[in-house]
């Protein structure tokens, strides 16, 4: 810590232990670089989020990722495998933010009120604690996109608007049987907040590892190529622990957008449907579109925050 740093205190503050100071700059900086990383992310990967969702809710049609994406352009063209682009990048811009900016302030703030002692003997639980928090106020902005974009996703041809306005007018016109804007709130927090908890707390379990076994000398002495090489492998290997935490809750998520489904409650749609077939069906291609995703989101969030002067993320 440096001398400047140590006169902004007169005790242990958690938001002075790294070179860069996690005063308001910093967190804006990571509101900015979360935005960016799950916005383009999720939007980039739509064709395989359809698939996904196909195969979740039309699961005799849509067998595997490799059926479904031809099958999708076949009858549909290329506006079949890109549905839902609008919604998901706009939402999850939004989530990003939260999740990862919201992050950042509530980890320290977690740490401050635990004490350095106490702070250094139960640090997991503090990542998982301050993950969890940030999650619920993400999926509050990410709800009503992410139910616009699973109605977008899983309706015919011709049946449900296409275009991202026009959707999100018939969501609310619909509101009675959609249950928008929040109708799916419940559901989300189920999949997001346990997929969140074990994507950051695996990501920093694996940093720290990376910067204690492998890499031992203080992080900030290795170049920033080498910190995105350990941000992008620790991020990919959280991603493929997440998709299989949150297996289940996401395809209740995309059975919940399906019309045949409208007004049915949870209960009803899981007996229908079976544990088996939650746990199983779309798996596959969730742990790939997931693993890469997560891998993405923390390198283009490290990456942005290196250019803006923050710095990478863990391994303190």
């Amino acid at each position: 810590m440096t001398a400047d740093n140590s006169s902004l205190r007169r005790h242990w503050d958690a938001r002075y232990l790294t070179p860069v100071p996690h005063d308001t700059s910093y967190y804006l900086k990571c509101l900015t670089a979360g935005s960016l990383a799950c916005g383009i992310t999720h939007a980039g990967i739509t064709p395989l989020d359809v698939a996904k969702v196909n195969m979740q809710v039309y699961p005799q049609k849509y067998t595997s990722t490799l059926r479904a994406i031809p099958l999708l352009l076949r009858e549909e063209g290329s506006i079949g495998i890109w549905k839902g682009v609008g919604p998901a990048f706009v939402g999850y811009s939004l989530q990003g933010m939260f999740k990862f900016g919201f992050y950042e302030a509530i980890k320290d703030q977690y740490l401050n009120l635990a004490g350095e002692e106490l702070s250094s003997k139960y640090k997991p639980a503090i990542w998982l604690a301050a993950s969890a928090s940030a999650e619920v106020v993400a999926d509050i902005a990410l709800c009503p996109f992410e139910m616009t974009k699973v109605k977008m996703q899983t309706s015919s041809s011709g049946t449900f608007p296409m275009k991202f306005l026009p959707a999100l007018k018939e969501m609310s016109r619909l509101r009675g049987e959609t249950r928008y804007p929040f109708g799916s709130l419940p559901a989300i927090w189920s999949r997001q907040i346990p997929y969140t908890m074990a994507k950051f707390f695996c990501f920093e379990a694996t940093v720290q590892a990376f910067y204690t076994y492998l890499l031992t000398q203080p992080k900030e002495t290795y170049s920033p190529v080498t910190q995105l090489g350990v941000t992008f492998a620790s991020g990919y290997l959280a991603g493929i622990v997440s998709a299989l935490v949150s297996q289940p809750a996401d395809s209740l998520v995309s059975l919940l957008g399906k019309s045949e489904n409208a007004g049915k409650s949870v209960g009803t749609i899981v007996g229908e449907v079976g544990w088996v077939t939650l746990v199983t069906k779309g798996l596959g291609a969730r742990v790939v579109m997931v693993g890469t995703l997560t891998g993405l989101q923390w390198w283009i969030y490290d990456a942005c925050k290196t250019a803006m002067g923050a710095g990478t993320t863990g391994g303190k």
